[in-house]
């Protein structure tokens, strides 16, 4: 089965983010390449390693790589990547990508500021076409999309149905006919 994806509607403002003052925002370095394995495994993304690191960067922005570090214990605990990432369905693309984070800092607002800082890096690189790919089953991850503006995307015919799902299991509104790739009214 095809992953979802969503848009960043074209002409909508980079989205703001804050983070309590035991976390700390910033850009990757290189010394965080053993560290960074971490949260992508507690996202259940168990095929990361040092190799899947060093090919994904390949795709990655310069500074576009964002983490979430907790100042206390010096653990990376949240994480993004902004790629170019074109295709036919999102020619000249930019994605936000790999989104990830330790489930022993939910809900701090730490999934939301990396997705923030990667919209604002794709948008300042010039990008129009800013989307995301992901399961019907991370629902944590697609409230915080939704929230922050993304808009689901019903590239092909089994998409209407597979976002009723996930809105009714989130009590989001199920609003194809404004969706990209949807229904029109007549």
């Amino acid at each position: 089965m095809d992953q979802l994806h969503m848009l960043w509607p074209a002409g909508q403002a980079a989205p703001e983010a804050a983070l309590p003052v035991e976390y700390l925002l910033r850009i990757f370095r290189p010394s965080d390449a053993d560290a960074y394995v971490a949260p992508m495994h507690g996202a259940r993304f168990t095929q990361w390693d040092a190799a899947h690191l060093t090919a994904e960067l390949e795709f990655v922005l310069p500074d576009g790589l964002f983490v979430v570090e907790h100042l206390r214990t010096a653990a990376l605990v949240a994480t993004a990547m902004a790629e170019h990432h074109a295709s036919p369905l999102h020619p000249f693309g930019g994605e936000l990508g790999w989104v990830a984070g330790d489930a022993r800092h939910a809900h701090r607002g730490l999934g939301r500021a990396v997705c923030a800082a990667v919209v604002r890096r794709l948008l300042a690189a010039g990008y129009h076409r800013i989307y995301l790919k992901t399961d019907d089953f991370r629902l944590p991850a697609i409230t915080v999309y939704l929230r922050m503006g993304f808009v689901p995307f019903l590239y092909q015919a089994d998409m209407p149905a597979r976002w009723q799902a996930v809105c009714a299991q989130l009590g989001w509104p199920y609003t194809p006919e404004v969706w990209p790739g949807g229904e029109r009214p007549q």
